[in-house]
């Protein structure tokens, strides 16, 4: 997942399509963490195999949505865990297919409470390459925050763009 480069450059990147194990609410973006340890039990507890790192997918298509979302508590979380296969869907917890298309990629190193430059940094390259965003970002957790130092957290951001 991680493609070795520069953690600043965005590239462009076809991405596959991919099943998923997902949850979904509104609330605050603070609940991202319980939901993603919520889903990673309960594949656990059904002996869903998880094939790949943990994804957020941001609802909120600007960052000042995010923000007004951050603020009022009432962004749309959604949390997914690739999946090799769809056993079943249950009441809070469902299984789909999250889609492919080509998106502008970034990594960010550091505290996710500090991307905003990164994002910054995302939607300036965006605006500069004449590209559109068409749908909801992703961010994927290729590390895991309770094993490796804040200033070592590594976040793969995708943008779905036109």
């Amino acid at each position: 997942m991680f493609r070795g480069i520069e953690m600043d450059k965005i590239v462009v990147v076809d991405v596959k399509p991919q099943l998923v194990l997902g949850m979904r609410k509104i609330g605050g973006y603070e609940e991202i963490a319980p939901m993603i340890q919520k889903l990673c039990e309960f594949a656990a507890g059904k002996n869903i195999d998880m094939i790949a790192p943990p994804i957020f997918v941001c609802h909120e298509m600007t960052i000042e949505e995010v923000m007004k979302a951050f603020e009022q508590k009432n962004a749309d979380v959604e949390v997914a865990i690739p999946i090799s296969i769809c056993k079943e869907s249950f009441d809070e917890v469902k299984c789909y297919e999250l889609p492919g298309r080509k998106m502008a990629n970034i990594i960010h190193k550091g505290p996710y409470e500090d991307c905003t430059p990164t994002y910054e940094k995302l939607y300036s390259w965006l605006e500069e390459n004449h590209k559109k965003l068409v749908g909801p970002t992703r961010e994927i957790y290729l590390n895991d925050p309770r094993e490796v130092p804040p200033e070592e957290i590594l976040t793969d951001i995708y943008a779905p763009i036109e």
